[in-house]
């Protein structure tokens, strides 16, 4: 069993504003997506323990670069520009929808998305948009609820219901999605998120070289599998 990965020792690697431009395709990597005002900065603020680690805008949605942070050489976390909010031209807004979408159809070291919705206004249409993507790409999503201090236990417990019906209904066999509240102010929620991150990730770097070419193939059948909106 691999050891837990240190957030701690996460690291800024490189923002890309197109996907020819992101580092190597290769090891693991597990992308930070939702809408421009989910809190995608604060939770990954609150999961590395930097508070600078990555930018808190006071404009949502002017964040435009797919930007790479790294737990190792081949361990990697993705903060994607969030979508369906952003007051900025339209044809701005769709050159930045256009590399979202090539990065979750092209990018073969995605292991799994995690996906954050404001847990007072979950299931957003391109939330859901994003969802069926993932069913049909089979990649898997863990659903972040966020801000969930803004919310007592009851209503946040039944926003959390909800979202967990909409996935089943989704997927039936309940193997894709997965779904938790958290807080990035309160700091709940953080063990659970690292969990899911540490199975996602792993640990591959004593794979032997002859399971290169069964990766390749792999990564050539899950490319045929994901087919994403041009616009989210």
């Amino acid at each position: 069993m691999a050891p837990a990965l240190n957030f701690q020792a996460t690291q800024f690697l490189l923002s890309a504003p197109t996907l020819a431009q992101c580092p190597a395709d290769e090891g693991r990597e597990v992308a930070f997506a939702g809408r421009s005002n989910a809190g995608k900065s604060s939770a990954i603020n609150t999961l590395t323990r930097n508070k600078g680690m990555a930018r808190i805008s006071k404009t949502p949605g002017r964040t435009q670069l797919i930007n790479h942070f790294s737990l190792s050489d081949h361990q990697r976390i993705v903060d994607l520009p969030g979508y369906g909010f952003a007051k900025v031209p339209l044809a701005m807004k769709k050159r930045w929808d256009q590399h979202l979408a090539e990065y979750l159809q092209q990018r073969q070291s995605l292991a799994g998305l995690i996906l954050l919705m404001d847990i007072r206004h979950p299931l957003q249409s391109y939330d859901e948009q994003m969802l069926r993507w993932a069913l049909q790409a089979d990649l898997p999503v863990h659903v972040l609820l966020t801000k969930s201090d803004k919310l007592k236990r009851g209503p946040a417990q039944a926003s959390m219901l909800q979202v967990s019906k909409f996935l089943s209904a989704l997927d039936s066999s309940d193997e894709l999605f997965s779904v938790q509240t958290f807080s990035s102010l309160k700091k709940q929620g953080l063990e659970q998120l690292e969990a899911v991150l540490n199975s996602w990730l792993g640990d591959d770097s004593d794979q032997p070289d002859d399971a290169d070419e069964s990766a390749d193939d792999d990564h050539r059948d899950e490319a045929e599998r994901r087919r994403v909106p041009t616009e989210l």
